[in-house]
């Protein structure tokens, strides 16, 4: 059998990194194998995931996106602001303004660019909606009410007065499989250090502990002005780095800016 390889970028928001896969001049089968296997930090690439960016019908551009566990996600704030960068600097667009289907639906971004660099992207993330602003959970040991919230995927946001204590592997294993969410949810727990800063740290559904997550800065924030701790412009604090995130009253829509970084280019067999 002929040797296959596939050309990827390894890209981060804010810590939270991916494999990014161009299948506009490549295919690649079984996406959801490949996730698990080029996830692995020791024995494959390392990274929160797989992405797949490819063209779209109904947009500029499309992707598809795979956690470590090879389960699909509906969609990612770091990725999209990813592939913003990617495909300007790739040559794929000169648009600086790009839209984006998703699973959770067409996200817009509007790049920010000096020279032939994208130093920052902001998306679009659409209207939120607030499921549940009391949602009583039990994890570790402890009682915990938290307030769901669905930014095209699921979130529960927990609010705590010192997150860096927080046992997050036990609190997030726990609450990913809440029976309110019957396809998991991703987990935050927030401290709130004043009404326009926010310190997260996140467990992502089928990717466990990552450095940053852009829908869940978003929650965080829309969790934090449904309870009163919060106003509509906050800046989120995570492991990763930080995001701005603004709740516009007028229209309902929350926009997110951040940096998208290109780690690394490589080739690798899949064959």
């Amino acid at each position: 059998m002929a040797e296959k390889w596939i050309e990827f970028t390894k890209m981060h928001g804010a810590g939270n990194d991916y494999v990014y896969v161009d299948t506009i001049g490549q295919a690649l089968e079984e996406p959801e194998k490949w996730a698990v296997k080029w996830s692995a930090a020791h024995t494959g690439i390392g990274a929160d995931g797989l992405v797949l960016i490819s063209k779209s019908e109904k947009a500029d551009f499309g992707m598809r996106i795979f956690n470590a566990d090879g389960s699909e996600a509906m969609m990612c704030g770091n990725a999209t602001r990813c592939i913003g960068k990617y495909v300007y600097e790739a040559g794929l667009t000169q648009k600086k303004e790009i839209t984006l289907e998703t699973l959770s639906g067409i996200k817009e971004l509007e790049l920010r660019v000096e020279g032939e660099e994208v130093t920052e992207v902001t998306v679009d993330m659409g209207t939120p909606e607030v499921l549940e602003k009391e949602l009583k959970a039990e994890a570790a040991g402890r009682n915990y009410t938290g307030t769901a919230v669905s930014m095209g995927n699921p979130h529960l946001v927990i609010f705590d007065k010192d997150v860096k204590n927080v046992d997050l592997p036990a609190v997030g294993g726990a609450l990913e499989t809440h029976p309110y969410f019957p396809s998991r949810t991703n987990v935050e727990v927030v401290e709130v250090i004043h009404p326009e800063k926010l310190k997260m740290r996140v467990w992502e559904r089928g990717s466990g502990i990552t450095q940053a997550c852009g829908t869940g800065a978003c929650a965080a924030m829309v969790a934090g002005v449904a309870t009163g701790r919060t106003g509509r412009s906050v800046t989120v604090e995570m492991d990763g780095g930080e995001l701005k995130i603004v709740w516009d009253e007028g229209s309902g829509k929350v926009r997110m800016s951040g940096d998208a970084v290109k780690v690394f280019e490589g080739r690798i067999r899949v064959s």
